[in-house]
């Protein structure tokens, strides 16, 4: 009961919407930022947890320090008026936002700069309030880049990619609002939902999601865009101060599946304050701690990200 009251207060008790810089990380209604808590759980979640896996354990994948070389989680930079814009090409060019965009000298790329994984590149311009993101990134002649597809975002709108393209996510959502920061962490709330990966998912995608990369037509599967929930009977107080709110924003905001990946990982950005042995104590979470719920439920149009309010 103690745990139930904790996640009710600290859900009740909320600042405005967060923040990054000056910008929002999307307006205070998207859905981003709407509870979950009242949505319906899915007929068909228990099957679809078993797809995802029932007793595999939650991972934060981000922390303090280095793994393979690079940091642990997706990093993102923060730049002004003054940072000059490159231009960058891309494989998914029809898929793209073209640039150029606004990229700072030797900016952090995921997995660091010797990576073969998903190299991704985050840069919020605080001037324009306007998030850039490169999938797949590599520095090119002349300081231009070259990306494997690119999006750019307006912070203060809720408008969604063109149905079915990809962005710098497999689910043509943003990944920035998504990460876990330790800012925020630190503050005491997290008042969003979660990005999260799956091992195998769905070849559709639910809203808000506006792109699938999946390899099975199995219905229990996971769609791009799928929402789950952790079940109130989890106790917040069961894990240390310092993670407690990442367990309140899963029963709060919960998960959004947006890319295929380790079963139950959560996204978050590195931060040398991250205590490592405090964040693997999610691993207590598996997933049957989780239901998936029907996020479209929250749905106003099809090509916004706005949400229906929700008690």
């Amino acid at each position: 009961m103690a745990g139930l009251l904790l996640t009710a207060a600290l859900a009740a008790c909320q600042p405005p919407p967060p923040g990054v810089a000056g910008c929002p990380t999307f307006p205070a209604d998207s859905h981003w930022h709407t509870k979950v808590t009242a949505l319906p759980v899915l007929a068909r979640s228990a099957a679809m947890v078993a797809v995802v896996g029932t007793t595999r354990r939650a991972h934060a994948d981000f922390g303090s320090g280095t793994w393979d070389g690079g940091p642990i989680g997706i990093p993102f930079v923060v730049v002004d008026g003054s940072t000059r814009s490159v231009p960058v090409t891309f494989d998914y060019a029809d898929e793209s936002d073209p640039g150029p965009y606004p990229i700072p000298a030797n900016p952090p790329i995921e997995g660091g700069p010797q990576s073969t994984g998903d190299r991704h590149v985050l840069v919020i311009d605080r001037a324009h309030c306007r998030l850039y993101e490169l999938y797949d990134a590599h520095p090119a002649a002349g300081g231009a880049w070259h990306a494997g597809s690119g999006a750019v975002w307006d912070l203060r709108s809720n408008a969604l990619r063109p149905a079915g393209w990809t962005s710098a996510d497999a689910a043509g959502l943003p990944i920035m609002p998504g990460l876990v920061t330790y800012d925020e962490v630190h503050s005491g709330v997290v008042q969003h939902a979660i990005r999260i990966t799956v091992p195998v998912s769905r070849k559709s995608y639910v809203w808000p999601a506006r792109h699938q990369a999946g390899s099975t037509t199995n219905p229990d599967a996971p769609a791009m865009g799928q929402r789950f929930r952790l079940k109130r009977t989890v106790d917040p107080l069961g894990f240390p101060a310092s993670v407690r709110p990442i367990v309140a924003a899963l029963q709060t905001y919960g998960g959004i599946v947006a890319d295929n990946g380790s079963a139950w990982y959560l996204s978050g950005a590195p931060d040398a304050r991250w205590n490592n042995d405090d964040l693997a104590t999610l691993g207590r979470l598996t997933g049957a701690d989780f239901d998936a719920v029907d996020g479209t439920k929250l749905l106003v149009a099809p090509g916004s990200g706005q949400a229906k309010p929700q008690p």
